[in-house]
């Protein structure tokens, strides 16, 4: 039986990760005077009217095109918008696009780069054609109506887990077609579907000094574990585990240099794994105590209060850049 001091730290870890991931936001200011404006504002400084405004989502949403002028990313993961984004080719030599209808492979210059840059190191791997990219952001940034509350800068990526085997899939076959788990059914295995090759491609994804951490389902950490070396921790630390992440992994890239207004993610890889490779107690909790049935109480359990999400944002609550990259032409 853990200690309440060993099985409280991985809860903790938990919520730190929680803040970061697909689904989380963002601690810590930039080193520009600009960084608490491009925080946006908080929700108690607004008025009923601003609040009952349209959403932020409905806005960027509406959105087919980026905005003209220099490629810059404002705000955090979870809560910016992006000017100058770039549209990351729907097919090219080691990569295709999937999803198309969702017009979301808009990314930083930087983005389509590193995409760029790994699938050709994918193609390299016995059995891969190279990449299949599922959702970077929308042609502005900013909230999304459905799937992700991140992806908000042009900063982040999905990577599916299928090998693509052809990279001359039709648009209606992006639609169709579905990735592969590489998680077992129990959820605290990787499944026959993993293969050296994700690994590989893993770590060369976590070697690329523009990655800031990407988050992938537990199992696959676990197993890539197994064969650390002392000299793995600068990458492997980046790989963090994170829930629904076993049909494709996340790669969130670094504020880039352009961008004064992008707010760096807190806390660093190197803090969550406290100077490690990450491969300790606090990985083997998701598939073992996190996995757990709850323990059943007399207590009567209060709801927690919702909180607001990216989907809830107006657009008076993202960064002041926002409202420009929203009427630019």
């Amino acid at each position: 039986m853990k200690s309440p001091k060993t099985r409280l730290w991985p809860a903790m870890a938990l919520v730190a990760l929680a803040l970061g991931a697909c689904g989380g936001g963002s601690t810590g200011t930039s080193s520009t005077s600009g960084a608490a404006e491009d925080e946006g504002v908080s929700v108690t400084m607004l008025s009923a009217a601003e609040l009952s405004g349209p959403k932020a989502w409905a806005l960027f949403g509406a959105e087919s095109r980026p905005s003209g002028g220099a490629s810059r990313s404002y705000g955090s993961y979870a809560k910016g918008c992006a000017s100058g984004l770039v549209e990351l080719p729907e097919t090219g030599p080691t990569w295709q696009a999937m999803r198309l209808s969702r017009n979301r492979n808009w990314g930083h210059p930087q983005t389509v780069s590193f995409i760029e840059d790994l699938s050709a190191q994918a193609a390299k791997q016995p059995g891969w054609a190279g990449l299949y990219v599922g959702d970077i952001g929308q042609p502005r940034g900013g909230p999304m109506k459905s799937g992700h509350a991140s992806h908000q800068m042009g900063l982040d990526v999905d990577i599916w887990m299928l090998p693509p085997k052809r990279l001359d899939l039709s648009a209606p076959q992006r639609e169709s077609i579905s990735s592969i788990s590489v998680k077992s059914s129990d959820q605290r295995h990787v499944s026959g579907n993993w293969s050296p090759q994700h690994a590989a491609v893993l770590e060369a994804a976590a070697r690329d000094p523009r990655v800031d951490r990407i988050f992938v389902t537990a199992p696959a950490k676990i197993a890539m574990c197994q064969n650390a070396k002392p000299s793995d921790t600068a990458w492997l630390q980046k790989i963090r585990p994170y829930w629904s992440h076993d049909y494709h992994f996340h790669v969130r890239l670094k504020c880039p240099a352009d961008s004064p207004g992008c707010v760096t993610q807190r806390p660093t890889v190197a803090e969550l794994s406290k100077g490690g490779n990450g491969c300790d107690e606090t990985l083997t909790w998701w598939v073992t105590d996190a996995l757990a049935p709850p323990k059943p109480s007399d207590k009567p359990v209060e709801p927690a209060p919702r909180k607001r999400g990216a989907r809830d944002y107006v657009l008076a609550e993202l960064p002041a850049q926002c409202r420009g990259v929203l009427s630019a032409p």
